[in-house]
């Protein structure tokens, strides 16, 4: 994508986060690929004012004037179980990762192809999914790693200067991408202002341990660069957290589940019957890492972190 693709993949991203009642916590919107941190709240029963409310934000003002002209006329002519059934489809797609994920690829390939003059799909394969314990700093670390990514790929220094982020669009204004960093830092906490979730967040993507250079290459703050990163996996060390958030780290997209170790055996527990009748256990821990309490899922032993050749 270019800017300016990725400036419509973020339109279409917000309109379908409103239909689907789900939150974007943060986004980081790359060239080929795009990575969201996703809430989902429990939907109540939507009543049909708020299912046009929905409509409007993703379809526009005359799809839902169409539908609700429509919803009248059945009840009027005594066919009020036609407007039910539709209704009730259009909750089905609420509220459920799948069909927002569905949404949003779908409404993109068709602007896209529309736009370019060509058929076809744009994605290649299902996306990856993983679950996220919420009341613990996993939840902070995943949302690091994705806002670091345009970091890790080289694009710019300062996660702030990315405007397709989650944490660059905060930082240049726009409400609906500060709420999802409050709605982040919120969790297990009190109400936070703008200013203080800014300093917190920007405290966890700026860690202590990295190093700063000066546009001559000087050094302005010893910490780990990447030949020392690279040299801690080329022998199978253990990396501080902060040096893991600079590699790419199949945990955080292959890992099934992602969290404490209670968490993750609570998620395996929970589907039990989708795992092996020989595995007793849920928790694996996470290779390549200082003991930090995070275990995911799955065991991956084929490359589960890798320097970017970009940093």
């Amino acid at each position: 994508m270019n800017d300016d693709e990725r400036e419509i993949f973020r339109h279409i991203l917000r309109k379908a986060a409103v239909f689907s009642g789900v939150k974007i916590l943060t986004y980081a919107i790359l060239s080929n690929h795009f990575h969201l941190l996703l809430e989902v709240p429990a939907q109540p029963m939507l009543d049909e004012a708020e299912l046009i409310r929905r409509i409007r934000a993703f379809y526009g003002a005359l799809e839902a004037s169409r539908c609700k002209e429509r919803w009248a006329e059945w009840r009027k002519n005594g066919l009020a179980l036609l407007a039910d059934r539709e209704q009730d489809g259009l909750r089905r797609r609420m509220g459920d990762i799948s069909p927002f994920m569905k949404l949003l690829k779908q409404c993109y390939s068709i602007s896209y192809n529309h736009r370019h003059s060509r058929v076809g799909t744009l994605w290649e394969g299902r996306y990856a999914s993983i679950l996220v314990e919420s009341e613990s700093r996993a939840l902070s670390v995943v949302a690091a790693y994705i806002d670091l990514n345009p970091v890790r790929a080289g694009i710019v220094k300062d996660p702030a200067d990315y405007r397709w982020s989650g944490y660059g669009e905060a930082c240049g204004g726009s409400p609906a991408a500060r709420q999802g960093i409050l709605a982040l830092l919120a969790v297990g906490q009190q109400e936070l202002t703008w200013s203080d979730a800014l300093a917190t967040y920007r405290k966890s993507l700026y860690t202590q341990g990295e190093e700063r250079r000066d546009d001559t290459g000087r050094l302005q703050r010893t910490g780990f660069s990447p030949e020392v990163a690279s040299e801690v996996l080329e022998h199978n060390g253990k990396m501080p957290l902060t040096a893991l958030l600079r590699c790419r780290v199949r945990y955080f997209k292959d890992g099934l589940a992602f969290g404490s170790r209670a968490f993750v055996e609570s998620v395996f527990e929970r589907n039990r019957a989708h795992f092996g009748v020989k595995r007793k256990t849920g928790a694996r821990r996470m290779r390549f890492c200082q003991d930090t309490g995070f275990c995911t899922a799955r065991d991956l032993r084929v490359k589960p972190v890798s320097l970017s050749s970009q940093i």
